[in-house]
């Protein structure tokens, strides 16, 4: 490739980069950058230091967002927004965490009777799970 194609590829990588850092969502820095989303996974693919700039800039994106929205809620708290105080009650203290209980009506185990268990006893040896002992003809049951 010759220099200023080289030179307004990187211009383009560059300035797209600098989006993913604003905005950590593909298609809207792309747009901004004037750049399709094939062309981004292409350099994704193609150019090992543009992917990890770029998934850089994504993690960097997605902190900046998370600290403008943890701003906001604080903000909606601040203002007496209930949905906000319960979403960080939710969230952040432990007395006020979803909990799911579970409970079973479960009958009193029942004891098998001598059949059963020789039933229980004699499937278990044929599945070969009680040892590796040859199955005598008198075992199978009738």
């Amino acid at each position: 490739m010759n220099n200023s194609i080289l030179e307004r590829q990187k211009k383009e990588k560059d300035g797209l980069i600098e989006q993913l850092k604003k905005t950590p969502i593909i298609q809207y820095a792309c747009e901004k950058a004037n750049i399709s989303r094939a062309t981004y996974y292409r350099w994704h693919k193609d150019d090992k230091e543009f992917a990890e700039a770029a998934d850089t800039a994504l993690i960097e994106g997605s902190n900046l967002i998370n600290d403008m929205a943890e701003s906001q809620l604080i903000a909606a708290i601040k203002n007496q927004n209930m949905s906000g105080i319960i979403f960080w009650l939710k969230h952040h203290h432990p007395s006020y965490k979803t909990r799911i209980e579970l409970a079973l009506d479960q009958k009193p185990h029942e004891e098998l009777t001598p059949e059963q268990e020789e039933v229980v006893r004699k499937a278990l040896h044929l599945a070969a799970l009680t040892g590796n002992e040859p199955i005598q003809q008198e075992d199978h049951v009738q």
